[in-house]
């Protein structure tokens, strides 16, 4: 049984799309924003919680009140979330998606 239905593209035609310089390129971009930003993130993460294991001293220094360090940089791996899942959401809309669109447009047979 096949899972092609009528009105699909061929199976070639996604083919052509992978081999075609317009979606290399994607790709490239693609893995130029993604790759240094988890870089980033999963490094910021690992001093966390190194930081949490070998210094706990440093990590329990009080701020004010009963705010320590720690907590500081347990809140900023939060926000620093929130920040890369917008950076990588204004990127994407202004960036990729049109021409990630173009492509889909191409393989569903609306524009050549």
């Amino acid at each position: 049984m096949s899972d092609i239905r009528p009105g699909d593209p061929e199976p070639t035609t996604y083919r052509d799309v992978q081999l075609s310089p317009d979606f290399s390129e994607l790709r490239r971009r693609f893995r130029r924003f993604v790759f240094p930003m988890t870089g980033l993130f999963l490094v910021w993460y690992f001093v966390y919680v190194l930081l949490a294991d070998y210094a706990p001293g440093f990590m329990s220094t009080k701020i004010g009140g009963n705010i320590t360090v720690g907590l500081l940089f347990g809140l900023g791996q939060f926000v620093s979330t929130f920040a890369i899942t917008l950076l990588y959401v204004n990127w994407a809309d202004k960036k990729f998606d049109p021409d990630a669109k173009h492509l889909r447009d191409q393989i569903e047979g609306e524009t050549v």
